[in-house]
């Protein structure tokens, strides 16, 4: 059994993975399809990134947002709303300057605004991630069979899950900076199930950030759960989107 956990990074995604009998290992890859390529046909994937995408999503955002923010005490802001499918795709080019990529938010924020009830605007953090939504969703809806081994989850809601509900009690970053203290308690847990802190400790791949590995990191242990039937999805069952991706944060 294949399982592995993936977060967005700035060269791409990176994949923490662990096959039967095996230390786990850290790699990155330049797009979600490349790495899907690079795994066994029954690899169970949990990702750090919404999957499912609503047509007029309701207060709160698509539904598993609003379920699993009361788990998070102060850690919930971490938790972004995601737009209608309409404000995703509003705006697919590449950006050459600022301005470009200030423009194509505030056109993507209008979108969202006249698809959503109540009304509602995007988030420059949940903007930023637009282009990796959109990259995933392509590869659900092209290829369906992926949607039984590849699961979305989200860090503060496994690190709570892992932590016997309990959500972290410190931040992994302050004001856009990495809080030390944040990081060693999430080390500290991802340890006390099963990892070497060596393993943690290491220096990520060239073009991922020391917490993008750490979410990823995370994230394989959920999606061990997963392939365990130990995980449970927020909600339950899941949604499904009108392409019939399954809408759920699982942990």
């Amino acid at each position: 059994m294949t399982v592995v956990g993936v977060d967005g990074c700035r060269a791409g995604w990176i994949a923490v993975r662990r096959d039967a009998g095996a230390a786990p290992s850290a790699a990155v890859f330049p797009s979600f399809a490349a790495l899907l390529d690079a795994l066994p046909a029954d690899a169970t994937v949990a990702v750090d990134m919404p999957i499912g995408l609503p047509d007029v999503p309701q207060k709160g955002g698509r539904g598993p947002e609003a379920l699993v923010r009361p788990l998070l005490g102060n850690r919930q802001s971490s938790v972004f709303a995601i737009p209608s499918r309409a404000a995703l795709y509003a705006h697919t080019d590449g950006f050459t300057t600022i301005d470009a990529w200030h423009a194509a938010h505030r056109q993507a924020s209008e979108v969202a605004k006249a698809t959503s009830d109540p009304r509602r605007g995007v988030s420059i953090q949940a903007f930023g991630i637009f282009a990796k939504i959109r990259e995933i969703d392509a590869v659900l809806i092209a290829r369906p069979e992926l949607r039984r081994h590849v699961f979305e989850s989200h860090p503060e809601v496994a690190f709570c899950r892992l932590n016997d509900n309990q959500a972290m009690r410190l931040p992994k970053k302050i004001k856009g900076a990495v809080n030390p203290a944040g990081i060693a308690e999430r080390k500290a847990l991802l340890c006390r199930h099963g990892y070497v802190r060596g393993f943690l400790d290491r220096t990520p791949p060239p073009g991922a950030a020391a917490d993008d590995f750490l979410d990823a990191a995370a994230m394989m242990l959920i999606a061990g759960r997963i392939a365990s039937g130990e995980a449970r999805p927020f909600p339950d069952p899941p949604l499904v989107d009108r392409f019939g991706i399954p809408v759920a944060i699982w942990a």
